[in-house]
């Protein structure tokens, strides 16, 4: 059933899945059935729309200052990494009391000016599709926002200015509710089901009571719940234990007559990529070449320097991605790197990784369980699990709902698209209210 406005015409709605990773938009049709928003150009990766921006110097900007996003801005990156500045992955500081603004090229940027030219670029590249949009627009939000102490209400404010411009009428919805939504276009019959999805930044939950088709109200939302870990968190673990030791880490220098233990905050630092892309200032690379003079072995701080003076974050990172990813093909696999004056490479194996994650797998089962719990039921009581988001595919977390579950009650599909799609079918329920945050 569609919403209906006050003439009694069923509404269209958009849906906008904004992840730490990707974005995506689907727009619904006002009778029940939704579509993906194509973006266009020679950059173009379909409807998968890459969570960054870069930025440059340039006369016709805005404060002497262009941008572009997505893929586009990734392309532009690579181009001239020397020249412009690079941001992705900032929808985790969204809810971030002590993230204020970010410089670039000493520009302060908040949040929400972030978000802000990164819609903008969105809609440029949609090829005119976004330009009409649907007055309501069905923004997706994590049920537990990522980093230390998450301020909720902070990040309602900043995507409240974010989405300004966007949107006539604006809901927040959990994403695994969207993704709830898609997924019980697939039954055919009653189910209790779980939703998990795996984000960038957050891995959520949510227990949904699907009724059979027809039924004026086909799902009812019961619980949710969430952690700020997902495939950023993984990242860091591969970074952490595989890249920073060739970088440096556990290494010494010389102080007064004493070895001390090169201080671990560049380390933190350059295991998270929000702080890593901060790191290349003058202050930042006079200490760091201070500790190469005194360090015991230099060179792992050397390349440290160089990956960060020739900005090197996003290739490494992609790196690391690929590494994570042929994990869950493969039981071992080659990392490899190559840019910057700095060549490392490393073996690393899938149980390996399954160690450095193990913790990160536990926290994620406590949050599963606390929605279990949220909705009065135990795990025999679910009828079927839908795993969503690109780290649903890591072997280790597909063990983990087997083995609480069952194989045969987990259904996976659409990684990537499943919540937009969701998304902007909520956007036509007329009783909306019973879907949001």
């Amino acid at each position: 059933m569609s919403a209906v406005d006050h003439r009694g015409v069923r509404e269209a709605a958009l849906g906008l899945d904004f992840g730490t990773t990707n974005t995506v938009v689907a727009r619904s049709d006002g009778q029940g059935a939704s579509r993906l928003i194509d973006f266009v150009g020679t950059e173009a990766t379909g409807a998968i729309f890459r969570s960054a921006l870069c930025f440059w110097e340039e006369e016709g900007g805005w404060n002497g200052i262009a941008h572009d996003a997505g893929p586009w801005a990734i392309a532009e990156y690579l181009q001239s990494p020397l020249d412009s500045r690079f941001v992705q992955s900032f929808k985790t500081v969204a809810a971030s009391p002590s993230f204020e603004r970010a410089l670039i090229f000493n520009k302060p940027y908040r949040f929400e000016d972030l978000g802000r030219l990164f819609l903008q670029s969105l809609v440029k590249h949609a090829g005119g599709a976004l330009d009409d949009r649907p007055r309501r627009v069905v923004v997706g939000r994590p049920v537990e926002y990522a980093g230390a102490r998450p301020d909720p209400a902070l990040a309602r404010e900043r995507y409240d200015l974010m989405l300004a411009a966007f949107g006539v009428e604006l809901h927040y919805v959990y994403e695994p509710l969207g993704a709830a939504y898609s997924y019980a276009e697939r039954l055919d019959q009653p189910a209790t089901i779980l939703i998990a999805d795996f984000g960038g930044g957050t891995t959520d939950f949510s227990v949904v009571r699907v009724a059979e088709p027809g039924s004026a109200r086909r799902c009812t939302p019961l619980a949710a719940a969430g952690v700020g870990i997902a495939g950023d968190r993984f990242d860091q673990r591969i970074v952490t234990q595989l890249v920073l030791p060739l970088l440096g880490k556990g290494g010494q220098y010389r102080s007064f007559g004493k070895l001390l233990d090169i201080p671990g905050g560049y380390f933190t630092d350059f295991a998270d990529w929000s702080r890593l892309a901060m790191m290349r200032t003058r202050k930042t690379l006079e200490e760091l070449r201070r500790l190469q003079r005194d360090a015991v072995d230099p060179a792992p701080i050397g390349r440290m320097i160089a990956l960060i003076e020739h900005e090197q974050g996003f290739p490494l990172y992609d790196a690391v991605g690929r590494v994570k990813r042929a994990l869950s093909d493969a039981e071992h696999a080659e990392f490899r790197f190559s840019g910057g004056g700095v060549d490392v490479e490393a073996e690393v194996t899938r149980a390996q990784f399954e160690g450095w994650i193990a913790d990160d797998l536990m926290r994620i089962e406590a949050a599963m369980d606390a929605a279990l719990v949220k909705a009065g039921l135990e795990a025999e009581a679910i009828d079927r699990v839908f795993l969503t988001g690109g780290s649903s595919l890591i072997p280790a977390i597909r063990r983990l709902f087997e083995r609480r579950f069952g194989a045969e009650r987990i259904a996976t599909g659409g990684e990537l698209t499943s919540i937009a799609h969701g998304l902007a079918l909520i956007g036509e329920t007329p009783d909306i209210a019973q879907w949001t945050d």
